[in-house]
């Protein structure tokens, strides 16, 4: 996936933004799955422009700088469909956790254990966040609107990923420390 896709998808579900409220979108919704930084959101949401797959509208504004509102067009919008259809591939796994794991019988257990127990409260914030947005944006799952059943599952594999790695680091912390 590019990060295009994945402007273009929150165009058409979550509607026009600026440049602005996208890095925000990519920061509390998206970023369990796609990471993306400010420079990289409005870059591409130039070359989207330059393309046709999103347009823009320039708000003036007083003691402010102008901004634009981008929104997706029917060409981005084929585009993004056609995208859907194309056959997806496995994203390549790069964690650099698991080669510090891997060897981690170099460093005092205590250094590694200290690790793990930082990267476990890290993924376990991640999930408290994911589960409030869960109640709060999906409470009545059979009222959700077809696209909000989509954005859910988004949700749900964030959820899971999170829950994993907390239970992943549980395990590791007690492994090593049974087998020291």
């Amino acid at each position: 996936m590019a990060l295009s896709h994945a402007l273009l998808a929150s165009l058409l579900v979550d509607g026009p933004c600026s440049g602005y409220d996208m890095v925000k979108r990519f920061d509390e919704k998206i970023s369990c799955y796609w990471m993306a930084s400010h420079q990289q959101v409005y870059k591409a949401l130039r070359e989207l422009e330059s393309q046709g797959w999103v347009s823009s509208e320039t708000i003036t504004q007083t003691r402010r700088p102008n901004k634009n509102i981008y929104s997706i067009t029917r060409d981005g919008t084929e585009q993004l469909a056609h995208w859907v259809l194309t056959p997806s591939e496995p994203t390549t796994i790069r964690e650099d956790l698991m080669i510090k794991t891997q060897v981690g019988f170099l460093v005092p257990r205590p250094a590694i254990i200290e690790e793990l127990k930082r990267r476990h409260g890290i993924h376990l914030t991640n999930l408290e966040v994911l589960k409030t947005i869960e109640q709060q944006e999906f409470p009545d799952l059979p009222s959700l609107t077809i696209e909000a059943k989509f954005h859910y599952l988004t949700l749900r594999r964030g959820i899971r990923f999170e829950s994993d790695w907390v239970a992943w680091c549980e395990e590791a912390i007690a492994f090593i420390e049974a087998h020291d």
